[in-house]
């Protein structure tokens, strides 16, 4: 196999050749032109690979997850790749890498994530599951199988429970860290007023910024893994900066923009992925609800929809891809259900003791 950089016309073109002997010993060769980069002529060397091997027939479990992991590597972060790797490697190679793909039944599905991974946690089994739907689609869209095994195979979870801040414990956070020159406090109080993930605010420059027209362009996101890259969604969005927030990032600019170009301090245990474990510290030192970094995201969230402001909305501000996940926020805040009670029309009787009644008990 080979993939070849040619010029052409001043821009870089990428050719694929792949070749591969048959049963008999025949050589066979494919040969496809022009891509306009590297990531799209791996992923055709990829196809071209498979086809010429005949996995149009039969494929065991291991010589498909070869190639499935290869796509992923190319098309997918880091993160995910290595994260599928370990879950196949550990919970379904073992098992599976001698049989047929075609040949895998509910049943083999049901006992590796009920079975094998008996120990685990019932959110590792939801993810398992997960893991090998997706596996079994693609190879259905390659027409190795007809139907999906996993598909129907389901895990309860007991829903997270998502721990957020009043508003009260949002001053009490602000006004300690404040007082006690926290080194973390510009990072909480601009989670606490945009919403934004701990990666996006890592990213964010003061290019981004933008206080004449009050927006701020989310673009980018960093994670220890996979470095800097794409949002979650992999989508950009625009936050509507507050007065308030305003305020903050004026004083912010005065204190820091000099210095760096990213908007928020460098701080180590930032750098370590341990920003949870010191806000969770402080919020214990300090008698509020125990919440790590990612809850102030929550925080936000709720603080919004208990303001009164629309489903839509919020979901374009924190960039989430799905209603349905705002509106997991909207039941946590109880805005949905607010004053429903009211309707009730039970009163609780009032007794009025006489006062000779009071007098005859101490009596008594």
């Amino acid at each position: 196999m080979a993939i070849k950089k040619v010029f052409e016309n001043g821009k870089t073109k990428y050719e694929v050749i792949v070749k591969v002997r048959d049963k008999s010993g025949r050589q066979k060769m494919r040969r496809k032109r022009w891509f306009n980069n590297e990531r799209e002529a791996r992923k055709a060397e990829l196809e071209i690979l498979m086809e010429l091997e005949g996995h149009k027939t039969k494929v065991t479990w291991k010589q498909w997850i070869v190639h499935v992991l290869e796509k992923y590597r190319i098309e997918y972060r880091t993160s995910t790749y290595f994260n599928y790797k370990h879950c196949l490697n550990k919970w379904f190679n073992p098992v599976w890498n001698d049989k047929f793909i075609d040949e895998i039944k509910p049943s083999d599905v049901h006992a590796a994530v009920f079975e094998s991974a008996a120990q685990t946690s019932s959110y590792t089994k939801r993810g398992l599951i997960k893991i090998a739907k997706r596996i079994f689609n693609i190879a259905i869209e390659e027409g190795l199988i007809v139907r999906n095994p996993a598909v129907g195979i389901r895990v309860r979870c007991a829903e997270a429970n998502q721990a957020i801040l009043n508003k009260n414990e949002i001053e009490i956070l602000l006004r300690e860290a404040k007082r006690t020159d926290h080194r973390f406090f510009p990072h909480w109080t601009l989670a606490l007023l945009t919403g934004m993930r701990s990666g996006e605010l890592y990213s964010l420059k003061w290019t981004d910024v933008d206080l004449v027209t009050g927006k701020i362009n989310i673009s980018k996101a960093w994670t220890r893994l996979n470095g800097e890259g794409p949002t979650k969604t992999a989508k950009n969005r625009i936050y509507p900066i507050s007065g308030e927030c305003r305020k903050f990032l004026e004083e912010l600019k005065i204190k820091h923009a000099k210095d760096s170009a990213f908007v928020l301090p460098r701080l180590w245990e930032w750098d370590q992925g341990d920003q949870a474990k010191i806000l969770k510290s402080f919020c214990e030192e300090i008698g509020i609800t125990q919440v790590k970094f990612h809850d102030l995201r929550a925080t936000f969230i709720t603080q919004m929809l208990n303001n009164g402001v629309p489903l839509s909305k919020v979901m374009a501000i924190v960039g989430h891809s799905s209603l349905k996940t705002t509106q997991g926020y909207l039941r946590l805040s109880g805005k949905d259900i607010e004053g429903a009670t009211e309707s009730l029309n039970i009163e609780v009787p009032v007794i009025e003791e006489r006062l000779d009644n009071v007098v005859e008990l101490k009596r008594r």
